[in-house]
């Protein structure tokens, strides 16, 4: 995570602040539940990665912070956590999980068919550079300040575009799309304070005196937070 770590930075110079990160294991969260430790984070990254160990966890923590207002970035199987969550506990689909981890008849997400079809070395993977329009009026587009842009990715599995309808309806907004191909490249919630996740890798494309803009925005978002928090207390 050296990557999304120095995205921080950059992040945290350009609002003039130095980003505090605490790393939390997805298990612990498992074992204790997310109030013992997210209680007094000011902002949540749920971060990359593969497998099922601590998606459990991974998905109570974005629970916490969805329904407590603090804001949250996802990348990659982290917006794919983000949108289990939100199937589970707002649109009522129980069962919803990732084909990844398990089989089911509310799988949010998903394997394209083009993608089971490779079977070459990395062929049932989404990789390189891939473009993504994005909406105007949304969190993405105020961060990124134009509809077209390029981001790289590294991975299998995808939002489940059969599930897509209902998401919406309950609230989730789709606000990056990617022309190619109809896939989800970047979701949020409308009416949280900072709830986006990305599909790529944003801290790939961070660089020092180019901060990424996601990671630009979620640092500024999350001194919002402890601002109006520590004028609460």
């Amino acid at each position: 995570y050296k990557s999304i770590s120095e995205s921080f930075i950059h992040a945290g110079a350009a609002n003039n602040v130095k980003a505090k990160i605490s790393w939390v294991r997805a298990e612990d969260i498992e074992h204790d539940g997310a109030k013992k430790h997210l209680a007094d984070i000011h902002g949540l990254l749920v971060a990359p990665g593969f497998g099922e160990r601590g998606i459990e966890g991974k998905i109570q923590a974005i629970r916490y912070v969805r329904e407590h207002r603090i804001p949250f970035f996802g990348i990659c199987l982290g917006l794919q956590c983000a949108v289990i969550e939100f199937a589970r506990n707002v649109c009522g689909l129980t069962h919803a999980n990732s084909t990844e981890f398990k089989q089911t008849d509310q799988n949010v997400i998903d394997m394209m068919n083009e993608q089971k079809k490779g079977t070459a070395y990395g062929g049932t993977m989404r990789l390189g550079a891939y473009p993504c329009t994005i909406r105007k009026g949304t969190a993405a587009h105020k961060a990124y300040k134009t509809e077209h842009i390029s981001e790289r990715h590294r991975h299998r599995y995808e939002v489940n575009n059969a599930f897509k309808e209902i998401l919406q309806q309950k609230g989730m907004a789709f606000s990056g799309i990617c022309p190619d191909n109809d896939l989800a490249e970047i979701i949020e919630l409308p009416d949280h304070p900072w709830f986006v996740a990305g599909q790529f890798h944003p801290e790939l494309r961070s660089r020092a005196t180019h901060p990424h803009p996601l990671f630009r925005d979620f640092v500024r978002a999350a001194m919002d937070y402890r601002e109006k928090k520590n004028h609460l207390d």
